[in-house]
């Protein structure tokens, strides 16, 4: 598990777009932040980013969100091998940048495919590529041939990773505004999660604009949320694991999120 995972008082953090990570950091009182070392709409491979590296000697923790174009579940070579090569590229950069885990998402197969071929697929990339770093599976909002949308699929995804050693083996990102959007109930959500994976490495605290099992991925400000902040911060008090919030606003909008996640929890 990530450092902090077990934490009582969990790492509160944010995703930032911005040139200058450690200030927007700081005026967002964030005790660790997600960044993208590349075009996540792009496959072109990650970018340094020198300022990256500055965070961890501020004592702020980072973490790196892989391209969103990386479907290593697919059948289609095409799409399946290239995502293979860049998730590997992103998982050394981010490890060179000092970051403590990578984040992807789960994925999906075509129409015409058995979810065992996309389970299958996940565990030879994870054979094959190497592990400079934990690598984060992220639970999806949308798509009948996902991954990682509904738990049974989750619990499906888990079982086709028996037996691969620890240093192969994948963390778990569980994000809030997915979870809903696919149709799973977050009041008992962590423990139905940890029943399946054993493991929750990051929490992604994010409202929704929509509503539960909409299957759309698109985030709000945790007190403007159609999910009710108490069950958002009843998940982030049971996974005890780092967060973050991907919510819009800016720093005035994260910082609200931050502070209200830091209320309720108790850390003020």
């Amino acid at each position: 598990m990530l450092p902090d995972a077990a934490s009582a008082v969990p790492l509160l953090g944010a995703h930032l777009d911005d040139d200058d990570p450690l200030s927007a950091a700081k005026e967002r009182g964030a005790d660790l932040v997600q960044l993208f070392l590349g075009d996540p709409q792009g496959w072109k491979g990650p970018v340094a980013r020198p300022e990256a590296t500055l965070l961890a000697d501020h004592g702020v923790g980072l973490v790196v969100h892989a391209p969103y174009v990386i479907n290593v579940a697919t059948s289609n070579n095409r799409i399946r091998v290239p995502s293979r090569k860049l998730l590997a590229a992103h998982a050394q950069a981010a490890a060179d940048a000092g970051a403590r885990a990578l984040v992807v998402h789960g994925g999906h197969v075509l129409a015409g495919d058995e979810p065992e071929v996309g389970y299958a697929n996940w565990r030879k990339t994870l054979e094959r590529m190497e592990h400079p770093l934990p690598v984060l599976i992220e639970n999806t909002a949308g798509g009948d041939r996902a991954m990682a949308r509904r738990l049974e699929s989750l619990a499906r995804l888990w079982d086709a990773f028996e037996g691969l050693p620890d240093s192969q083996q994948p963390g778990l990102c569980l994000d809030t505004c997915h979870a809903h959007a696919g149709g799973e109930e977050l009041e008992d959500l962590v423990e139905r999660v940890l029943g399946i994976t054993g493991r929750i490495d990051l929490v992604h605290c994010n409202g929704s604009r929509d509503a539960f099992d909409s299957g759309r991925d698109r985030h709000a400000n945790l007190a403007s949320s159609e999910i009710d902040p108490a069950l958002l911060v009843g998940v982030v008090a049971a996974a005890g694991a780092p967060v973050i919030v991907e919510t819009p606003g800016g720093a005035a909008g994260q910082s609200a999120d931050l502070a209200l996640l830091r209320e309720a929890l108790g850390t003020d």
